[in-house]
């Protein structure tokens, strides 16, 4: 080929319109790269190796057990461990997929653009070191995107839904999905998503390694549960060759215990600072929903007419940052459940109200709660003047003692509803924390406890990790603070405090109770004193000398 061959010089890449002529033996290597990517990747791609520079991919049995299920299946999610050559592998096949397939667009997504653009860059350097008999003749060659002569186009930016926006794909790769934040994977599922998913031969490919339960966990558990369309995929870090149990203890002596957990473990629960235990948060599952609407309430649980139900709701301004929340809690008997939530981030505030006393209305007009620091004032003042909702809970403000729950009696201020003091927040994720672990209350709601997973110790207190939201914990929180409330007890006849110091206490005498008791022979009137001598009781009663 002469220098016109070449694309803007790069003597590496083939220009468009060049002509190539094929050898018998070359059009025999064509059609088998052609039939099975694992073959034209082990023969004709090459990576850059941190410690032998240009090597061929050699690939690993799980990494070719990842391609094979990439190829034969439209929508995958693998979860892996760090360092496993996961995305070197994805961009392998996508490199076959765009070059033995005319006319099909690409988009390489990560949570930050220079990643994805990273990823490109890393498919540009394999296709420089192709054989241009093997290689599509270039018409554009970015930092963000490639079009080869086939028709067929890769494009490279960060996980958003302005990104593909408009586009037309006929595969799209998530790298890391885990690690984008949690607004703008919903925003990117609910924009984008339908587009891709209504093709007939349209892929999604979601990689990650876990972090924290957010959408990625969500679309993993329901693969794994076969409750969606994807073929899950997970590789555990000692498939890797040369991580043993040596190698272990070293990464971990390096890093930290929770570390390895999160990043090679793949532990979706990573954080140590939540309020609730690790441990006890890995066994919350969540469940599907009876009835689902598109506003956000979502039902777990019928209502029941001899049932009493409690409503804590979280007031946000309605301007897509913050969420309007509200759960529905049964409180009829021990353990209290979760029947009903919902969340809404769009809804004006002043249209709360309707949609607080419409759930009120299913679950027996449950008693209401509503958190008044900001304009939540108003959504309760709609709802005791315009609903007269009758059921709508009150406190009031005694001074130093702080707030308390009544029906509104007596010379003390009154407000409707209850301002979340930093007294009242503290009392509440304290017992938040009792009735969760203790199991006294069960939360079979996925944003539920997605949010706690994400609620962590920050400044002497607790808030929401940085993207991410607490609306939904801060209702239960709020429910926490209620049921120490005297008033609270009245209604429901249940003491919280009494039953969990009464189930502890049970379980500290349990682990306390001895084994058995030991027979010597002798009889139960029968001691011994401190020099080891032996004594008889004797009854003297019926001897009138004694």
């Amino acid at each position: 080929m002469n220098d016109k061959s070449s694309y803007l010089g790069n003597s590496n890449l083939k220009a468009a319109g060049v002509e190539v002529q094929f050898t018998e033996e070359q059009v025999t290597e064509y059609m088998k790269c052609v039939q099975d990517p694992i073959y034209f990747i082990k023969n004709y791609i090459q990576i850059v190796s941190l410690d032998e520079g240009l090597v061929p991919f050699e690939l690993y049995d799980y990494q070719e057990n990842m391609v094979n299920s990439i190829h034969n299946n439209r929508f995958v999610i693998a979860k892996l461990p760090r360092q496993s050559g996961k995305s070197t592998t994805v961009i392998a096949y996508l490199l076959h997929y765009v070059l033995f397939n005319p006319q099909v667009s690409v988009a390489v997504l990560a949570n930050k653009q220079a990643t994805a653009r990273e990823l490109l860059h890393r498919l540009k350097l394999a296709y420089e070191y192709l054989p241009k008999w093997l290689q599509q003749g270039i018409v554009e060659w970015n930092k963000g995107n490639i079009s080869l002569e086939n028709g067929s186009k890769v494009l490279a930016s960060s996980t958003s839904a302005s990104a593909v926006r408009g586009g037309s794909f006929n595969m799209i790769f998530l790298d890391e999905f885990a690690y984008v934040p949690e607004n703008v994977a919903d925003e990117f599922f609910s924009s984008v998503y339908p587009t891709i998913s209504s093709g007939k031969e349209t892929k999604v490919l979601i990689i990650s390694t876990p972090k924290g339960l957010n959408m990625y966990y969500k679309l993993w558990r329901d693969a794994e549960e076969g409750n969606n369309s994807y073929v899950p995929i997970e590789v555990h870090w000692s498939e890797v060759p040369g991580r043993d149990e040596k190698w272990k203890k070293e990464t971990i002596r390096n890093t930290s215990e929770s570390q390895f957990r999160a990043e090679f473990e793949c532990e979706f629960i990573g954080s140590q600072n939540t309020l609730i235990s690790p441990h006890k948060l890995k066994c919350l599952a969540y469940r599907k929903p009876i009835k689902a609407r598109d506003d956000g309430l979502k039902m777990y649980y019928e209502s029941e007419q001899n049932h009493r139900y409690f409503m804590a709701v979280d007031v946000s301004r309605g301007k897509e940052i913050d969420y309007h929340a509200i759960t529905v809690i049964d409180i009829t008997e021990m353990p209290y459940r979760i029947v009903a939530t919902y969340r809404n981030n769009s809804l004006a505030p002043m249209l709360l109200p309707t949609v607080v006393n419409a759930v009120g209305k299913i679950y027996n007009y449950a008693y209401c709660m509503v958190e008044i620091n900001d304009i939540g004032g108003q959504v309760s003042d709609i709802l005791y003047n315009e609903f007269e909702y009758e059921n709508l809970l009150v406190t009031s403000v005694r001074g130093r003692k702080g707030q308390t729950m009544d029906g509104g009696f007596g010379s003390f201020q009154t407000q409707l509803g209850v301002k979340t003091s930093s007294m009242v927040k503290k009392v509440g994720c304290s017992l938040l924390k009792d009735l969760i672990e203790e199991d006294k209350l069960l939360i079979e709601d996925y944003d539920c406890i997605q949010e706690l997973t994400a609620f962590v110790a920050r400044k002497g207190s607790y808030e929401a990790e940085t993207g991410h939201h607490d609306d939904l914990v801060m209702t239960m929180v709020i429910f926490a603070w209620c049921t120490s409330q005297n008033y609270f007890k009245e209604l429901t006849d249940l003491d919280i405090r009494t039953k969990l110091y009464q189930d502890k206490m049970a379980q500290i005498e349990e682990d306390l109770a001895p084994f058995g008791f030991i027979d010597d022979g002798f009889m139960d009137n029968t001691f011994v004193d401190q020099e080891g001598n032996r004594w008889n009781v004797v009854d003297d009663s019926d001897n009138p000398e004694w």
